[in-house]
């Protein structure tokens, strides 16, 4: 299905997704957002009140959806937490390889947006979803609630901090080399 399939509310998330990422929030101007979607102007209104900002929000959501079917993904059927981490760290590597080098979707479209509390909370509530999926995982696994809660956020902060020495490297081999770490 190519993208002018889609409805226009996701074109326009989808473009917004895209273009926060490779160029944050502030590089991305509306006609950048309207002609990247095909997306006619007054469509951005109907779906988004507040405009970009709103946009920005419901983006951040779509990355953070793919983020959660990633982590669900790479631990599902694995036996040990290492295991589902390990099968995480190489989906993000070739992530990594696909998008170029980018920056994470979320910082680039929340973290460089406009400074409000809004967008601070929602990326907050975003990353905890992300550790608590890791964290049930981590249970399941057999880990007590308190090396589970410890070890999914150690692994949040491995692949927050290794895709970005990743991004400094030009190379995902940094990603993949995480769970030696763990």
């Amino acid at each position: 299905m190519n993208d002018r399939a889609l409805p226009t509310k996701d074109r326009l998330i989808l473009s917004a997704a895209t273009l926060f990422r490779t160029r944050g929030y502030h590089g991305v101007g509306l006609a950048d957002l309207l002609a990247d979607a095909k997306a006619p102007k007054g469509s951005l209104y109907h779906h988004f009140p507040n405009g970009k900002s709103d946009l920005a929000m419901a983006a951040a959501t779509s990355a953070s959806d793919e983020m959660l079917r990633l982590i669900a993904a790479s631990f599902d059927g694995a036996d040990t937490f290492k295991d589902g981490a390990t099968t995480l760290c190489y989906k993000l590597a070739k992530l990594f390889d696909i998008t170029g080098w980018d920056t994470c979707p979320i910082a680039a479209t929340l973290f460089e947006g406009p400074d409000n509390e809004e967008f601070r909370a929602h990326a907050s509530h975003i990353y905890e979803g992300w550790i608590a999926e890791v964290h049930d995982h981590a249970a399941r696994s057999g880990l007590s609630d308190e090396d589970a809660r410890a070890k999914s956020e150690h692994l949040f902060m491995l692949i927050q901090g290794g895709w970005t020495l990743a991004r400094a490297r030009r190379n995902s081999d940094v990603i993949r080399q995480m769970t030696d770490r763990l």
